[in-house]
């Protein structure tokens, strides 16, 4: 399968193939755009096909090389393209037990001096498979589907060299193998974000809406940034995998093998929740959760295949899978866990009930992301096995059902003239029956209802809160029906080749019993309660009737009732080219089936269960995978039909400009139109005094510093226009100065004798 005459084609070698080829691709589109005109989308297409197929193919061969289904065997893939940079004797412990590196294997080496290594290596698991799947497919799906929505805009060449530099730079970040490059990359997706979202320059909403992104996900790259610096000081090392020093020790990576076999490699306390606190704000920034959130619906300015792509089905996603990565360090530190499902879960129904209000229709969308990330945070804090692979499969499932119905709004926002108010169109059905149709398939999926693909991945995530809330209820069950995941062999590799590591310990009681203890000192593990999760539940069941709700309430507004037309749509109104409705048929059938699929077969839960990350003993213990209720899969239908049933009253059949239902909230509505005013409190505490001290230094800066400036300058000149004045030509006068001067001297002689 990777073998050709010319080329050796070895995983490694496909892995690096990945994000070089949408690289080229950006590259090609900048220097030769201008030349290709209206086929400047070749290189981007072209790169990312090929890139998509090739992840494709890995996923494949990770799969197959994880082992038995009920006897998987942990994957971790380390392929090393070159040595960035090294300082020798970085990192050098004190001789004493708090400060040895954490999870070192034996002897003197714990307090001997380490180097700061940092390498351009690239790591191949399950969970950096799936992500570069979702990632290259999504995005050639949405490059495609450009080529028609972007084909009259003058920066045409410009908007596919971004698209495909992010591919690049997203691809990068998941299957970077250290916490430095992935923060490099984190910026280089930042600034793909901004630069997208800012595509129309020329608008003084996109420019604005830009730079809110960047500085809001500036707030959380600080913390990342710090963070990274806490994980340096703690563990010696940025390495996720494991390396190997010049006389052949092992030296532990932060996510290798041997510190993942070892219960006590981990820091709890005050040092690793704080860690893993600023991970989290991190996260916060970039999949747009409380109190970071607010620039997500405002990015919705760029186009809309950018929202569909980064904004949508992607780049938020990032917070999701830092989060995922370090699990380990999370799991030390049970504060933080539960903190990460708090603002997840309470981020889910904040946004839904924005949501519900809407009248935008991306805007709609936006806070279904929004809401829809929140749900992937609370099962993420949970901190079991099902917690983790439901995250990442309601990831997946929604990267292709968010995918389609934001390319679903971009059709109708292309048909209608620009006009993406959902009160000025409606009955949209009978003119654009392919983009209606799609639409409503990404609606029920979005919505949770069977056999859609939202529905088994929002499933296993109420799952996971309501084993938190009752412990005892769904145990027994799941040792009954469901295999544990062993703790067996593990499969690492470094520079490309694979072999065995065993693990070398058990769980401690006492290293758990003193972890958690620490961590009471931060004041966190006071709400790792069953009160508190039963909380998080019903939370999350009722975001899952808002989220039927806000979603059935578009449909109809858009799809159903008289047939409506906005002026600015004119005699064009249609339904869109073969090129935008194609990328829309093909999203659809994961739309539908995939979640079915791959939840029926356990496959996804299973092979993500083979990443290592996950494979730590504190997490194996948590033993299910994947797990189904009838009871809250009922609840979870009824409570999405009951938002359906209460949509179809107030708006099914009707004018999309007449009377809402939403006008029973009374003074709740204004409320949730003005977003909580969130933004307001952020103006009213952050940029308005902001404003009045850069007032402040503004008066100071042109009253004294301008005017100390002035004089200074115009000193030189007026003690130049009173020597000028001496130097007036006449030798009468330089004699009579002359004469005047000796005198002068004279007589100051003569009092001094």
């Amino acid at each position: 399968l990777f073998s050709y005459k010319f080329v050796d084609m070895t995983p490694s070698f496909l892995l690096v193939l990945i994000p070089l080829l949408p690289l080229i691709a950006a590259i090609a589109t900048v220097i030769g755009g201008r030349r290709l005109g209206a086929r400047a989308h070749l290189p981007a297409v072209v790169g990312i096909a090929a890139a998509a197929v090739i992840a494709l193919s890995l996923l494949v061969f990770t799969a197959r090389s994880r082992g038995h289904a009920e006897t998987p065997r942990p994957i971790d893939m380390v392929t090393t393209l070159w040595q960035w940079a090294t300082v020798e004797d970085a990192y050098a412990p004190a001789h004493d037990s708090h400060a040895a590196v954490p999870g070192t294997a034996v002897g003197e080496d714990a307090y001997s001096a380490r180097p700061f290594s940092i390498s351009i290596a690239m790591r191949l698991d399950p969970l950096t498979a799936t992500m570069l799947v979702i990632i290259t497919s999504v995005g050639l799906l949405v490059a495609i589907y450009s080529i028609g929505y972007m084909h009259d805009d003058p920066g045409y060449p410009r908007f596919f060299a971004l698209v495909a530099m992010f591919v690049f730079s997203m691809s990068m970040l998941v299957a970077a193998s250290n916490f430095l490059l992935v923060y490099v990359f984190w910026e280089a997706v930042g600034a793909c974000s901004y630069l997208l979202i800012g595509f129309w320059f020329q608008k003084p909403e996109a420019a604005k809406a830009a730079k809110k992104a960047f500085l809001v996900n500036r707030i959380g790259d600080f913390g990342l940034a710090v963070g990274v610096f806490l994980l340096w000081l703690t563990y010696g090392t940025l390495d996720f995998h494991d390396t190997f020093s010049p006389d052949g020790t092992i030296l532990p990576g932060i996510l290798g093998q041997t510190r993942l076999a070892d219960v006590s490699g981990y820091v709890g306390g005050i040092v690793g929740t704080a860690i893993c606190l600023l991970l989290l704000l991190a996260a916060c920034g970039k999949s747009a959760q409380l109190p970071l959130h607010v620039w997500l619906p405002d990015a919705m300015e760029g186009p809309t295949p950018a929202s569909a792509l980064i904004h949508a089905a992607t780049m938020v996603t990032a917070g999701v899978y830092l989060v995922a990565r370090s699990a380990p360090l999370f799991m030390a530190c049970p504060g933080a866990l539960v903190t990460v499902s708090i603002i997840g879960t309470t981020t889910a129904l904040v946004a839904a009930l924005i949501g519900t209000v809407q009248n935008d229709l991306k805007r709609v969308l936006a806070y279904s992301t929004i809401s829809q990330l929140g749900y992937m945070f609370a099962c993420l804090g949970t901190g079991t096995l099902l917690g983790f692979t439901a995250a990442i499969f309601h990831l997946l499932t929604h990267a292709f059902f968010k995918a389609l119905l934001f390319l679903g709004a971009g059709s109708v926002m292309h048909s209608m003239g620009g006009v993406i108010d959902m009160r000025r169109f409606g009955g949209l059905r009978k003119l654009m029956p392919i983009t209606a149709t799609t639409f409503l398939i990404g609606s029920l999926a979005l919505a949770g209802i069977a056999p859609f693909a939202g529905f088994f991945s929002k499933d296993e995530i109420l799952a996971s809160l309501h084993s938190k809330g009752w412990p005892d209820v769904h145990h027994s069950a799941e040792n009954e029906h469901h295999a544990m995941i062993p703790d067996l062999p593990s499969t690492t590799s470094h520079r490309g080749t694979m072999h065995d590591v065993g693990y070398r310990g058990v769980s401690d009681a006492s290293n758990l019993t003193n972890s958690h203890r620490a961590s009471d000192l931060v004041g966190l593990d006071a709400l790792n309660q069953p009160a508190v999760w039963k909380t998080l539940f019903w939370m999350a069941l009722v975001t899952a009737g808002l989220t039927a709700f806000y979603t059935f309430r578009a449909v109809f507004m858009t799809f159903t009732g008289p047939l409506r037309i906005p002026d600015e749509a004119g005699n064009h109104a249609h339904e869109s080219p073969s090129v935008m409705t194609t990328p829309l048929l093909i999203l659809a059938i994961p739309a539908a089936l995939i979640g079915f699929i791959l939840f029926t077969t356990e496959g996804l839960a299973h092979f993500l269960a083979a990443t290592p990350s996950f494979a730590a003993p504190s997490i194996v213990e948590t033993a299910t995978a994947s797990v189904f209720h009838w009871d809250l899969a009922i609840q979870g239908t009824l409570a999405a039909a009951l938002g359906i049933v209460i949509a179809a009253v107030g708006h099914l059949g009707r004018r999309s400009d007449g009377p809402q239902l939403e006008r029973w909230l009374g003074p709740i509505r204004p409320f949730l139109e003005h977003r909580m005013f969130i933004d307001q409190l952020y103006a009213a505490v952050i940029i308005k005094p902001i404003q009045a001290v850069a007032f402040l230094a503004a008066i100071f800066d042109r009253s004294f510093i301008d005017r100390s400036v002035r004089f200074f300058s115009h000193l030189p000149l007026v003690l130049g226009s009173v020597v000028r004045r001496l130097q007036s030509g006449v030798l009468q006068r330089y004699a009579l100065a002359g004469v005047i001067g000796v005198l002068a001297i004279i007589i100051f002689l003569a009092w001094r004798l």
